[in-house]
């Protein structure tokens, strides 16, 4: 199964977000927006779990999240992957309310929950990021950055994580279908 494991915003930071963007999104025809109702942070993406990982999975992500309080934090700024001249994902950042690395630490210990289930989590450095669009052709973004450094969103209590599964195609549109399997509050939440 294609799955990850994610941090949801609340539906009041996702929709300042949404109404930021807005009025921006027919501006370049060559980019694909996703659907705002599919915005998420990824803490670990998980290309194919095997169906016998899924219960020892689950059991792992709760203790994971269990380790972990619950923190403030706000959607900022922005950025492009896999830099800004040649840009093929629009992503806006996630910073801390006290600029703390809790988000990192609890993307760690998810990454290390899902390895030992046996479902290995895929890329490399975790940069906390909510993607925006995807362009058709790598390009320039130095225009689209500029508009995401304004963006500054509410702060939110992040207090549990989801684990997700995306059927790719079978979603509105020709998009992935998510689903939520499990979500696990954080200690503290």
């Amino acid at each position: 199964m294609r799955m990850f494991v994610a941090l949801t915003p609340p539906p009041e930071a996702l929709e300042h977000l949404a109404e930021f963007w807005e009025p921006r999104l027919g501006a370049d025809p060559e980019m694909r927006w996703v659907d705002s109702e599919q915005w998420h942070l990824t803490l670990a993406f998980l290309a194919d779990v095997p169906e016998r990982a899924l219960d020892d999975l689950g059991e792992r992500l709760e203790r994971a999240a269990r380790r972990r309080t619950a923190f403030a934090c706000r959607l900022r700024g922005g950025g492009a992957f896999p830099d800004v001249t040649r840009a093929r994902v629009l992503w806006v950042g996630v910073e801390e309310a006290d600029g703390g690395a809790r988000l990192a630490q609890l993307a760690e210990g998810v990454r290390a929950s899902c390895n030992r289930a046996g479902a290995t989590p895929e890329g490399g450095r975790f940069r906390p990021h909510l993607t925006l669009a995807r362009f058709g052709v790598p390009q320039d973004a130095t225009r689209w950055i500029r508009v995401a450094e304004t963006y500054e969103g509410p702060m939110w209590r992040a207090g549990s994580i989801e684990l997700i599964e995306s059927k790719l195609g079978q979603g509105r549109a020709g998009r992935p279908l998510h689903t939520v399997v499990g979500s696990f509050p954080l200690g503290a939440a």
